[in-house]
């Protein structure tokens, strides 16, 4: 048996251990998580599965929190092309459009966020950048959720962008802006 001391040095090593982030979930499309209804600064999000969602909103973006774990357990990889969102199930796979400058990419979702404003998605450094958004701190975004080949889910897990799809086009631009001034 060891000495008193010695172990309660052991024990409080191995609580340290495993609050230190050292364990993180392989990346992986299962399980899919949608989850309890959690509160974040007095506002309640339930998550939900959410097959249809379709929402224009602001976009802003995060990166210095590189190797922390996300909320469904990995590690973040902030030049990965991944994203937060507040409900929609983890990992989700959405497609991004930026209405400023229409490039359209598709992300996963492995993350919980942002918890502010009229923002409907975090996105990480290497979203951002596909999209044109990097220079800019938030920006007017449609997010679009989706179901990819595997061969485009594969290599988002790999942290690789997916197929590049289509830009939007201006009359599509200007119609989703529309929308999304009305909505405010």
């Amino acid at each position: 048996m060891l000495p008193r001391p010695r172990s309660a040095v052991i024990l409080l090593a191995l609580i340290l251990s495993a609050c230190g982030g050292g364990r993180y979930r392989p990346v992986s499309d299962t399980p899919v998580r949608i989850g309890p209804p959690y509160t974040v600064r007095g506002t309640t999000y339930t998550p939900v599965a959410d097959p249809g969602y379709d929402m224009l909103g602001e976009a802003s973006w995060y990166g210095r929190e590189s190797g922390n774990r996300t909320a469904n357990g990995e590690r973040f990889r902030a030049k990965g092309i991944t994203g937060a969102h507040t409900t929609l199930p983890l990992p989700s796979y959405v497609e991004v459009t930026s209405l400023d400058t229409g490039r359209t990419i598709l992300l996963r979702i492995n993350d919980r966020g942002p918890f502010s404003g009229r923002r409907i998605i975090d996105l990480s450094r290497g979203a951002a950048q596909l999209l044109g958004l990097r220079a800019q701190g938030h920006a007017a975004v449609r997010v679009r959720r989706v179901d990819p080949p595997e061969r485009d889910r594969a290599r988002l897990r790999a942290g690789k962008p997916a197929t590049p799809r289509p830009d939007a086009s201006a009359a599509t631009i200007a119609n989703l802006r529309a929308q999304l001034d009305a909505a405010r």
